[in-house]
């Protein structure tokens, strides 16, 4: 008997690190969504119902301060996973998480994941080694406020996000946004955004970014990106691609 998985599942680099009876378990559980801009995905402190995994788009993790103030924390595409409290079981999150940009998921029951870790550790492993690289992510995230320039932390930023656009070159992003994200005024980001536009390294028009040198990018970037990168390389590596034969179908397992 066959499974069919999902389109895209493996290119989801948490669902290409299961093993293949893992992943053939999920798939008739695996819900494809479309994910739209400012979707809301879950709410602080509101019962988180399901994983999503990302196949293509970015997610934006935010906590928000006592004035409302919104401020990024992470952000998640196709290495990982939102709704950490499925796994973690502790039903919500101090965060909210939406859709920075559209692109496509995979969605989970809550119930189903939580069935499965009880079943099987691979789920779990890679959920842990998930985990990990999102701590990273956050760890250097508040460093890298503390201590870089905004225009280091804008290309960090920007590097990030074409990593989770599967290095499209263009995708949507609005100064207003980017601020919201960066926890800075606008006016700020217009300026940063400017010094890199000048410089040929990006190219801002119409609520739309496109990266023209990403080479040039990097090396404005601060070491940061790099850091982050290279941890969640380390970790959940991307797969190779004929994992992806496993979408035309998968040998399931009881």
């Amino acid at each position: 008997m066959n499974v069919q998985a999902p389109d895209g599942a493996t290119r989801n680099r948490i669902l290409a690190a299961l093993p293949t009876a893992t992943l053939a378990r999920l798939s008739p559980h695996l819900e494809p969504i479309s994910l739209s801009t400012r979707q809301e995905l879950f709410r602080s402190r509101e019962r988180v119902r399901h994983a999503v995994f990302p196949v293509e788009g970015a997610i934006s993790l935010v906590t928000e301060l006592a004035d409302g103030r919104p401020i990024e924390i992470a952000t998640i595409g196709n290495e990982g996973m939102t709704g950490l409290s499925a796994f973690l079981k502790t039903e919500w999150l101090p965060y909210r998480a939406f859709v920075q940009v559209p692109g496509r998921a995979l969605r989970l029951e809550a119930s189903v994941l939580a069935e499965e870790l009880d079943r099987d550790a691979g789920l779990g492993d890679a959920l842990k080694r998930h985990t990990q690289a999102l701590l990273t992510q956050v760890a250097q995230t508040v460093a890298c406020n503390r201590m870089h320039s905004i225009e280091e932390r804008c290309a960090r930023w920007l590097l990030m996000t074409h990593d989770r656009v599967g290095r499209a070159d263009q995708f949507p992003m609005t100064q207003e946004f980017l601020s919201t994200m960066l926890g800075v005024r606008r006016a700020t980001v217009t300026v940063a955004a400017g010094v890199l536009q000048r410089a040929g390294f990006i190219r801002y028009t119409r609520g739309k970014i496109t990266v023209v040198d990403r080479e040039a990018l990097e090396a404005t970037s601060c070491e940061c990106y790099a850091a982050v990168r290279e941890e969640l390389d380390r970790l959940l590596p991307e797969a190779p691609l004929d994992t992806m034969r496993r979408e035309r179908g998968l040998a399931a397992a009881s």
